[in-house]
């Protein structure tokens, strides 16, 4: 009562499946902590403009020349772009996280499809394998009885 052992032909296929989930998960980690940084980023650079709208407040009573005017002006501009700047990299890595768990989604999905393939064909084997057995077994059974019948009739 030889059997085959059960082998799953597309087993390196599988494995490549398993290797690029793998992969689209580690992908997806080094976005999420990008989003962090540039949301960290965005933060700092919203507080820098709050920062600076308080301290460009003109108190009653005090002289401020034009020059000085037009320095706050340009400072308070450029802080503004440097936000604008970093609430648009938090919006591009955004998207940048969306796509990576996309892809994750289908490794996900294109591996898990190979796993149930090859459980699935695992039990089937492992049906065909149990009726040989019990094939087997019925025939032994059958022949002894007729040995013994035989044995029984002389």
């Amino acid at each position: 009562m030889e059997h085959t052992p059960f082998t799953f032909r597309l087993e390196p296929i599988r494995a490549l499946r398993e290797q690029a989930e793998r992969q689209a998960q580690e992908a997806l980690a080094r976005e999420l902590r990008r989003q962090r940084d540039r949301e960290t980023e965005l933060d700092a650079a919203t507080r820098r403009v709050d920062d600076a709208r308080g301290t460009g407040e003109l108190q009653p009573g005090i002289e401020v020349s034009g020059h000085d005017l037009r320095a706050f002006q340009a400072y308070m501009e450029r802080v503004e772009r440097e936000r604008d700047a970093a609430a648009h990299g938090a919006a591009a890595q955004a998207i940048e996280v969306d796509a990576g768990r996309s892809r994750l989604a289908r490794a996900a999905i294109e591996h898990e499809t190979l796993v149930r393939l090859k459980a699935r064909k695992r039990s089937e084997h492992d049906r065909v394998v149990a009726r040989k057995e019990t094939a087997a077994l019925d025939e032994v059974a059958i022949t002894r009885h007729l040995r013994l019948q035989r044995g029984e009739a002389a």
